[in-house]
């Protein structure tokens, strides 16, 4: 990544990790980084609560920071997360697999967790336009738990590595999983 370190990243590939289908191997710009997939795999029929990582390309819409945990450089355009950031994960909700302001009255996930896995945390194009009610919801580009045990679906890597990929995401940027 070195020899183009100032240009943005035009592809990021996510493949299964051999034996271990909850986690991944993440291919930018030739540098291979560990990440983690759902607790479902890698899926192509992607539904509400299956733990399933979405096979396929997803653009890189928008991100969300915590407090200063990050450096704010990136062609992305980024938002802090605040306490009364959530994602509204109910299908038959108006607001379903969009922010939503919390205290909300359906079923959401609170954007500010109590761990570090939001502390930058980019919105993939999963299931926005169209949405579509039971496709699944909040499928981000966040950061991993210690061992790189399963996400609900998102694909995730350690702080030090997306501190690296950060400055150099656009809403170009394209993020394929693939099976192989």
């Amino acid at each position: 990544m070195s020899r183009q370190k100032h240009s943005f990243i035009k592809r990021i590939t996510v493949r299964p990790r051999p034996g271990k289908p909850t986690q991944g191997l993440l291919v930018a710009d030739g540098v291979v980084f560990p990440c983690a997939l759902g607790r479902g795999g890698i899926t192509a029929n992607k539904r509400e609560g299956d733990g399933g990582t979405p096979l396929g390309p997803m653009r890189l819409l928008s991100g969300y920071l915590r407090d200063n945990r990050f450096a704010r450089r990136s062609r992305l355009p980024l938002a802090p997360i605040t306490a009364d950031l959530g994602w509204c994960e109910v299908p038959d909700d108006r607001n379903y697999n969009r922010p939503v302001r919390i205290p909300y009255g359906a079923s959401h996930e609170c954007m500010r967790r109590d761990d570090t896995l939001y502390d930058a945390c980019i919105v993939l194009d999963w299931n926005i336009r169209p949405r579509k009610r039971g496709r699944g919801s909040a499928i981000f580009f966040h950061l991993a738990r210690p061992g790189f045990t399963p996400t609900q679906g998102c694909v995730a890597v350690t702080h030090a590595v997306m501190a690296r990929l950060l400055p150099r995401l656009s809403r170009d940027t394209v993020l394929e999983v693939r099976r192989g």
